[in-house]
């Protein structure tokens, strides 16, 4: 089984599960934060990854939330340093 995999490509974040790619333009991302609930506290976002993990990370854009379902506990401080070296 594939996990959750986030990376940088020039100006997009690139989101890998499984055989999903997903790529989010870094100027269109307005908030990273860890969210605290079970399944997700946005009902609309696309959620990525197993269920039955200890790690969802809500990524807020201008037009879709994403959450990620994820063992890594850096992936969120790396999502994080991405945006903080995009706006340098």
């Amino acid at each position: 089984m594939f996990g959750v995999s986030a990376k940088q490509v020039e100006d997009q974040l690139v989101i890998c599960y499984q055989f999903t790619k997903i790529e989010i333009p870094l100027n269109q991302i307005t908030s990273v934060t860890l969210d605290d609930t079970y399944g997700g506290s946005e009902p609309s976002a696309i959620r990525i990854g197993p269920a039955r993990t200890t790690e969802r990370i809500l990524i807020r854009t201008t037009h879709q939330s994403y959450i990620l379902f994820t063992n890594s506990v850096n992936m969120f401080s790396v999502i994080r340093a991405m945006l903080s070296d995009s706006a340098s």
